[in-house]
């Protein structure tokens, strides 16, 4: 028994002197005048904690733009000890991120001779700042034919390192740097035989997401003869910088906030960030601490939702200064279809260019019938049974293991072609591979037809046809089903994502290192490449397009508002705000969008007390320690007031200002009358299921009307769930249920002749329900407002 406590505690100590990535929030102005600048006393904080041993506490990066602090290497006891010293606002451990992992200009609008491109400079001076896996710089998307000089105004650096030189830049790619202490420190010295100590891209995924962001024009783009075309990259006259701050291993915080911190203070004007690490509270979420930075110096950051969905609230990047950007299909399609013997086809995808497959029927096998694995159905390496899929097409199911990694296993067990089904967790969306076998991916209720088949065949047959590149596909977009969902867990009140932007089968430029699957095993090597994925969409930005003016002009209908609603690729039913937020991107009506959306620091920071940050938790993201001595009057009870609003237009002076207040309880209904002034609160009991649809005077929920047309909108909230119903002339309400699809989001209406989506105002108005006023940010119109009460 003392042998095993002496073990128990020589493990413990062992535990607790292991050393863990640390972000230390220190408050500048606090720095003791004894120090001549602030790394001096980052050093001497760090030295005064360290335990000795080895090895020891050892600093990685400082920080002085995006966070005043520095990281380190620090034990469990160093972090604490650092966490009670004077000056310290906060001390996080790292968290490690992952990847979110030609037609899109033309479905976007941006080309032809009626599109934004020929309208504006495309770009112009603007640097668009990529942190991703890095740059393939030999890319034909980099080439700085017809540039001007580099903006006088950029202060980034081309850092040379191993095969990637200085030189490499120019004026389309005018920085390019790398941060590796990070990753490094958690992971170990790389292995440089696979990857570049360098801003050089071994995995692809940044050169796609930078040339998909800003890439120049290259003609005759194509992967194997599919979409082919101009590619371009949606503002391709802007500049590209590019931080490397993604490994094979991962994404680690500390590098990222290097990557934030040298990015905002070279002159970028926009982040792209195409990576995630899930939802945290946003004190602790370096990428949101990161982001509010550059927000204070006017830089637009753009994150990708995440590619956990359909499933809901499987958000990342939440915070309400972040752009948060889901997937959405384009209207391309590579359409493969799967011929079965008894006659029947089924149309699935495909980006297979090997040799045809045999035009003749061949003997067809699912896979869970050819293994003796309970995980052979989805053809996972070492589960299938040669004698069992020799010369024949195997039906795997999807899930687990990558889909072109399905191909290699069937290949390797002697198999001729693949069908890779959809299960329920997929639904019917598509995504084409550029497999190595003659192979088609086809949704849920196809694999579930051709599995139905086999079962009843004694002799199945197939034959799969790869039939080339199809535009104009429609309905598009649908929400991709990867692309991650609402509601925003962090702040249910805060819908997200804000935007989807084209995000499958995206033709961009590619790394030289790896082939177009991204395995191993793949010799092929190719200048553009086909992928999918949140990454995908969070690039597809132009500066003619701000944050403001692409939610209040993106679309959630096929029609321009009067059509079907967008459908979800996952279900074939709508989608919801939940899953697209404010709609779908639209750059052409972003450039005239009537109205600003204007939200300060300040604005932020009294969201942030309204969440009841404390002072040190306000200063770690701010910066500033003044702003956590703001206070906010809270509700004294958890179903005390709310703040939803009512908004009329009020003329002044040519511009047309929306405003307005009123506090609601737990359960409310609201009447309104043909005008939009306020005629009624109905006030319940707690717990009493609140009516939230509009009545018959306004239009389907969406705002209050007159003969000219709805003027206005109504903003509707409860606590702690919304029910939807119908309220009549007299105030009955009727047909209560509960609304999951309006919960924490804002009705949408149309200002003048203007559509605008709802997306506008919930960051100002939808604050957390223990808020007892709502004074959050001005939205100003610029023109087209009725100018009525």
């Amino acid at each position: 028994m003392r042998l095993l406590l002496v073990v128990a505690l020589a493990v413990a100590a062992a535990a607790a002197e292991q050393r863990a990535t640390y972000i230390v929030h220190m408050a500048k102005s606090a720095m003791p005048a004894e120090y001549a600048d602030h790394g001096e006393w980052y050093g001497a904080s760090l030295r005064s904690v360290s335990t000795g041993g080895a090895p020891a506490a050892k600093m990685l990066y400082s920080y002085d733009t995006v966070l005043h602090g520095f990281s380190a290497r620090l034990t469990e006891q160093e972090a604490s000890d650092m966490a009670g010293m004077d000056g310290v606002l906060a001390v996080n451990p790292e968290t490690r991120y992952e990847l979110h992992t030609t037609r899109t200009p033309e479905f976007l609008g941006l080309a032809g001779s009626e599109g934004l491109f020929p309208q504006s400079g495309t770009g112009g001076d603007v640097v668009v700042g990529v942190l991703d896996t890095g740059v393939w710089p030999e890319s034909k998307s980099y080439d700085d034919a017809g540039l001007g000089e580099v903006p006088s105004s950029w202060k980034g650096a081309c850092m040379a390192g191993a095969d990637f030189n200085s030189s490499a830049c120019n004026r389309k790619l005018v920085g390019a740097r790398f941060f590796n202490r990070g990753y490094e420190a958690a992971m170990g010295p790389m292995d440089t035989s696979r990857e570049s100590r360098s801003p050089r891209d071994d995995d692809g995924h940044g050169t796609h997401t930078s040339s998909t962001a800003a890439g120049s024009a290259v003609a005759d783009a194509d992967l194997f003869g599919f979409a082919s075309g101009t590619a371009r990259g949606m503002a391709p006259k802007a500049r590209v910088a590019v931080y490397k701050v993604c490994w094979l291993g991962g994404c680690f915080s500390s590098d990222i906030l290097a990557g934030m911190d040298a990015a905002v203070d070279d002159g970028c004007g926009v982040l792209s960030l195409s990576l995630g690490g899930g939802s945290a509270d946003y004190s602790r979420d370096s990428v949101a601490i990161g982001a509010f930075a550059a927000m204070e110096q006017n830089v637009v950051v753009s994150c990708s939702a995440g590619n956990a969905g359909p499933g809901s609230a499987t958000l990342s990047n939440v915070a309400p200064w972040i752009t948060t950007v889901g997937a959405g299909t384009l209207d391309r399609d590579f359409p493969a279809y799967v011929q079965l013997g008894n006659g029947k086809n089924y149309t699935g995808v495909s980006l297979y260019a090997g040799k045809a497959p045999p035009s003749t029927p061949t003997p067809l096998v699912y896979a869970g019938n050819a293994s003796n694995s309970t995980s052979g159905n989805l053809c996972m390496p070492g589960t299938l049974s040669p004698e069992k899929v020799q010369g024949k097409i195997v039906v795997c199911d999807r899930g687990i293991s990558a889909r072109v990694q399905k191909g290699f296993v069937v290949r390797d067990a002697g198999g001729a072609g693949m069908v890779l089904a959809n299960t329920a967790a997929n639904g019917q969306e598509l995504v084409a591979d550029a497999h190595l076998l003659p192979a088609a991916g086809v949704g849920e209720k196809e694999g579930a037809a051709i599995k139905s088949y086999i079962a009843s065949e004694s002799k199945p047959t197939a034959t799969i046809v790869v039939a080339g590149t199809q535009v104009d596909v429609r309905p598009s977009p649908l929400v991709a089903a990867f692309s991650s969902r609402g509601p925003n867990m962090i702040t249910p009140e805060i819908l997200k994502p804000d935007i989807i932007g084209p995000g499958v089968n995206i033709l961009a430029a590619w790394t030289g290192k790896a082939g177009p699957t991204g395995l191993a095993a793949d010799t092929r090597r190719v200048n553009f490449n086909i992928i999918s994925g949140t990454s995908m969409s969070c690039p597809h930005w132009s500066p003619a397009a701000v944050r403001s003016a692409l939610m209040t002009t993106a679309y959630s209908t096929y029609t321009g508002g009067a059509g079907a609603p967008i459908l979800d690729a996952a279900t074939g039913a709508a989608a919801t705000p939940f899953d697209y937020g404010a709609g779908h991107v639209d750059p052409t009506r972003a450039v005239e969008p009537g109205l600003v959306y204007d939200l300060g620091t300040s604005d932020y920071v009294d969201f942030l007390c309204a969440l009841k940050y404390t002072p040190n938790m306000i200063a770690a993201l701010a910066r500033n320690k003044t702003y956590g001595h703001l206070r906010i009057s809270y509700s004294t009870t958890p179903n005390g007031p709310m703040a939803p609003s009512i908004i009329n237009n009020d003329a002044v002076q040519g511009e047309t200002f929306l405003h307005g207040q009123i506090f609601v309880f737990d359960g409310f209904a609201l009447r309104a009358n043909s005008l939009g002034h306020l005629e009624q609160i109905e006030s319940y009991a707690p717990g009493h299921q609140a009516p939230l649809s509009a009545s018959s005077r306004l239009s389907g929920a969406s705002g209050w009307t007159e003969d000219a047309g709805p003027i206005g909108f109504l903003l509707l909230a409860g606590f702690p769930l919304p029910r939807s119903g119908t309220i009549d002339d007299s105030g009955a309400v009727s047909d209560l249920k509960p609304d999951l699809e309006t919960w924490g989001g804002l009705v949408p209406f149309t200002h003048g002749v203007r559509e605008v989506a709802s997306r506008l105002l919930l960051d100002c108005l939808l604050l957390p329900r223990s808020l007892s006023r709502c004074h959050f940010g001005v939205i100003r119109s610029t023109g087209g407002g009725s100018g009525r009460n």
